[in-house]
């Protein structure tokens, strides 16, 4: 008796599990359906008006697009990059109008916000859309209605689109820079480090500077260095200079800065070999390699099917400094001298330093600002004694009596170089303007 009874149980449970993954699949499946791209017009023209805008709002004023991408890494999609409000914005649809056939097809876009919002309302969000399998429309439209007038609908140009060989080996995304930033000579010097160490392309998502710092940009733009997105974030949203909520009626943090990095890595994705995620007064050095090439080409043969790096910050704080390296000329220019900074705060009990990145962009879906939120492969943290992250900025540990610190001259051999380019530079922008 008690023996066929475990038997009815056994099949019971049998018949349970699998009506339960009936279910669950031909749940996935009418999901999947339900977003297949549907005909809603034909013999029809793309009216709507084409946008150029980095940051633009749809009608509801609770999504804001930044830019439509080729995404195949997951079937035939468009990956929108944009913004939008955690509760809020419950449905959106993206209209393809393919050409010259005149069809015009609607999809229910998968609406993904990122995990790492710290509580704001507003978060970098993923709104993705299946294509229209006979047709690679060139443009989108989003919004909140499967119906309506096309017509009135910004368009967006889908990026991406056709594969392209590398340009350039590293780019370095820099988000965002604001509050009229002013730091002229570190930065100046961040980026002649950068290209010391192989970088070709800065990637800056700027909101403000100062006018001697634009003379900089204005300078870097035209050699090639740099690549300025705009970025007038605090024109459509009450931003914070803050990475965390802090009940202050602010919509989204430091600037929408997740948005603009994932957005970069997605700008790059065929143009770059590798993306670099860091900071203006951040520079990865290499300890047991001559340069970022070398260095990474070591790492990816340790560390295959690897897309992620992640290096360790550590801080060496401006205010603490040496008499070397002070240069005359330089004292003019406003801004941190980071030759003069090479005292780094010892590691605490504890805490973890927090990490910065180089990324293989095609095995990245999402990220943050210190990890990768979605990523296809490994993620390898690098030990210090191959590469450290530099970061000259207001001490973490304040109380520290300078015997506590400790000396690190690693940035001084590259001190020769880099006070030459430094030099060549600031003789072309800054010193030429107070001549």
């Amino acid at each position: 008796m008690l023996r066929g009874g475990k038997k009815s149980y056994f099949a019971a449970a049998v018949c349970i599990i699998t009506l339960t993954s009936m279910v669950t699949l031909s749940y996935f499946r009418l999901q999947r359906l339900s977003h297949l791209p549907k005909i809603i017009k034909e013999g029809s023209t793309c009216r709507g008006q084409i946008t150029n805008s980095t940051i633009t709002a749809l009608k509801d004023n609770r999504t804001f697009i930044i830019s439509p991408y080729f995404d195949d890494r997951e079937g035939k999609a468009t990956r929108v990059i944009g913004i939008v409000h955690h509760e809020d914005v419950k449905q959106l649809y993206c209209w393809f109008c393919c050409q010259p056939d005149g069809k015009i097809y609607v999809s229910k876009a998968k609406i993904d916000v990122h995990s790492d919002r710290f509580e704001f309302p507003y978060g970098a969000t993923d709104i993705v859309c299946l294509e229209p399998q006979n047709c690679d429309p060139t443009h989108v439209s989003i919004h909140q209605s499967p119906r309506g007038n096309t017509d009135q609908l910004p368009r967006f140009e889908i990026k991406n689109r056709k594969a392209e060989t590398f340009s350039v080996d590293f780019t370095v995304c820099i988000s965002a820079m604001f509050g009229n930033y002013n730091n002229v000579l570190q930065f100046i010097q961040s980026v002649e480090m950068y290209k010391i160490r192989g970088v070709q392309k800065v990637m800056i998502y700027k909101n403000s500077c100062s006018h001697l710092m634009e003379k900089v940009l204005k300078f870097y733009i035209e050699e090639g260095t740099v690549e300025i997105i705009p970025w007038p974030i605090d024109s459509h949203l009450r931003v914070s200079s803050e990475w965390r909520f802090m009940q202050d009626g602010t919509h989204i943090g430091y600037y929408g800065q997740i948005a603009a990095l994932n957005d970069c890595i997605y700008r790059n994705m065929q143009r770059s070999k590798f993306v670099v995620l860091s900071d203006a007064d951040e520079i990865i050095l290499p300890l047991k390699h001559p340069d970022w090439k070398t260095m990474m080409s070591s790492l990816q043969k340790q560390n295959p099917r690897t897309g992620v790096f992640l290096f360790e910050n550590h801080i060496f704080p401006k205010t603490v400094s040496t008499h070397a390296f002070n240069i005359s000329s330089w004292n003019t220019v406003p801004g941190v001298n980071i030759l003069q900074h090479v005292h780094r705060e010892p590691d605490r009990k504890d805490v973890i330093n927090p990490k910065k990145m180089i990324i293989d962009p095609r095995r990245v879906v999402q990220t943050s600002v210190h990890s990768v939120l979605r990523a296809y492969g490994k993620s390898v943290n690098v030990p210090m004694d191959v590469a450290l992250i530099y970061h000259c900025r207001v001490p973490l540990q304040g109380n520290l009596p300078r015997e506590s610190l400790i000396r690190d001259t690693t940035l001084w051999r590259y001190n020769s170089s880099l006070i030459r380019s430094v030099n060549k530079v600031l003789n072309q922008t800054v010193l030429r303007a107070q001549k």
